[in-house]
C-alpha cells in the first residue's frame, strides 16, 4: 500500500516539474551555411572521346625481286623523304643496265648510218624506219633497265617515325609480295578522329556560323586535347568539318581535328578526348553539386533562405556539371541564398540562421559528357 503511494506521488510530482518547465524553453534556431549566388561567364566545352591516327602512312614494299643486303636505317627513329632504307642485291640488274646500253650503242650506230644511205637511197625508207623505230626502243630498255636498277636501293616514300623492321640481311624478297618490309607514320601535325551524332553536328556548324564558336581560322573550330593520363596537352589544335562522314547505321559523324605533335608525344592509337570550345554562357549561374537534391521522380531541387530568414523549396533545371557545381538554367536567380550545409535539420518554412560558406573554387570550364550531365534537362 505504501509502495502504491509513493509510485503515484511520483508521477504527479514529476508531472508538476514538467509543466513548470515547459513553457520556458524554446527551440534553438537552426544553423546551416548558404552560399549566395551571383550571375558569372561560364565557358562551355564540349567532350568528345577518339583516337590519334597518322596524318600520312606508307608501307614499304620491294619493287624489284632479290636478296636484302643491308638495312641503313635505326628502327623508331625518324627519316627523310628519299633516304635509302634497303639495299637489294643489284648484280642482275646492273648487268642487264649495261646491256641495254650496249644495244642501245648499236642501235643508235645503225641508224646514223641508215640516215646517209636513205639520203643516197641506197636503202629503203622501211629499213630506214625500222632502224630509228630499233634505236628508240633500244633507249626505252635502258630507261627500264636504270629503274629497276634504281630499285635496288629501297628509299622512303615519305618523311615521318619509321617502324621495325619485318626483315633482316639476307632475307628474299620479290615484287608485288604482300607483306611489307617496314612502316613510315607521320606524327607531326597528328590527326585525332572523334565521333559525334550528326543532330550535334548541325548545332555545331550553325553555332560555328553564329560566331558563338571560337575560331581557330577558316571553318575550323578550336580544339584541346586531354590525354588518357588525364593531362591536357600542351598544344591547341582545330577541327576541321571537310573532314566528317556520317555513318548511316549509327548516325555518328567521324570529325577529324589536326594537332602539331612538334615533341612526338602523340602516338598513333591513342584513346585521347578532345574538348570543344561552344562559347560562353554570360549569365550562368553555379550551384554547388551537394546543395542539389531529388525529388522522388528525379527532379532536382534546392532549398532557399528568404529575405526573412525562412526556408523555401526550389525545384530547379540543371544542365551539366562544371566542377563540382551544377550549371543552373531555371529556377534560381542573382543574389539568391541557397543552403549547402545544415540540410538535415530544417524544415520548409521555418526560420533559420544562415552563415555564408566559405568561397568555392570553379573549374576553368563546362564539360558537356554524357555521364556529366544532368537527365532531366534532356
Amino acid at each position: 500500500m505504501h509502495r502504491k503511494i509513493y509510485i503515484a506521488s511520483m508521477v504527479i510530482l514529476l508531472s508538476a516539474c514538467d509543466r513548470s518547465a515547459s513553457p520556458g524553453v524554446k527551440a534553438p534556431i537552426p544553423e546551416v551555411e548558404v552560399m549566395t549566388l551571383h550571375t558569372q561567364p561560364v565557358a562551355l566545352s564540349a567532350s568528345l572521346p577518339g583516337r590519334t591516327s597518322s596524318v600520312r602512312s606508307a608501307e614499304v614494299r620491294p619493287q624489284v625481286s632479290g636478296i636484302i643486303l643491308k638495312r641503313y636505317f635505326v628502327e623508331g627513329s625518324d627519316v627523310k623523304a628519299g633516304q635509302q632504307l634497303y639495299q637489294i642485291d643489284p648484280a642482275t640488274y646492273q648487268a642487264a643496265y649495261d646491256k641495254a646500253k650496249a644495244t642501245q650503242v648499236n642501235a643508235s650506230a645503225l641508224a646514223k648510218r641508215y640516215q646517209s644511205l636513205s639520203q643516197a637511197h641506197a636503202i629503203s625508207q622501211q629499213q630506214y624506219d625500222d632502224a630509228l623505230a630499233s634505236e628508240k626502243e633500244a633507249a626505252a630498255d635502258v630507261e627500264t633497265a636504270r629503274v629497276n636498277l634504281t630499285y635496288t636501293k629501297v628509299l622512303a616514300p615519305i618523311s615521318g617515325r619509321i617502324g621495325r623492321s619485318l626483315v633482316t640481311e639476307g632475307a628474299l624478297v620479290t615484287n608485288g609480295q604482300s607483306s611489307y618490309l617496314t612502316t613510315i607514320q607521320q606524327l607531326d601535325p597528328i590527326y585525332v578522329d572523334v565521333t559525334e551524332s550528326s543532330q550535334d553536328l548541325l548545332r555545331l556548324r550553325r553555332a560555328l556560323a553564329s560566331g558563338k564558336l571560337k575560331s581557330a581560322g577558316g571553318n575550323a573550330a578550336a580544339v584541346s586535347l586531354i590525354l588518357e593520363d588525364g593531362s591536357q596537352f600542351s598544344f591547341e589544335g582545330k577541327l576541321e568539318f571537310s573532314e566528317v562522314t556520317v555513318d548511316e547505321g549509327t548516325g555518328s559523324v567521324t570529325m577529324r581535328a589536326s594537332f602539331p605533335n612538334t615533341g612526338g608525344e602523340l602516338l598513333p592509337g591513342m584513346f585521347v578526348h578532345a574538348m570543344l570550345s561552344q562559347g560562353v554562357q554570360d549569365q550562368g549561374i553555379l550551384v554547388a553539386q551537394e546543395a542539389v537534391g531529388r525529388d522522388v521522380k528525379g527532379k532536382p531541387y534546392v532549398y532557399v533562405v528568404t529575405q526573412d530568414n525562412s526556408i523555401e523549396q526550389r525545384s530547379i533545371t540543371t544542365d551539366r556539371m562544371y566542377g563540382g557545381s551544377w550549371l543552373v538554367t531555371q529556377g534560381l536567380g542573382d543574389g539568391e541564398r541557397v543552403i549547402t550545409l545544415g540540410l538535415q535539420s530544417i524544415r520548409v518554412g521555418e526560420k533559420v540562421k544562415a552563415t555564408e560558406q566559405t568561397e568555392r573554387k570553379t573549374a576553368p570550364s563546362v564539360t558537356n559528357n554524357l555521364s556529366m550531365t544532368d537527365p532531366s534537362a534532356r
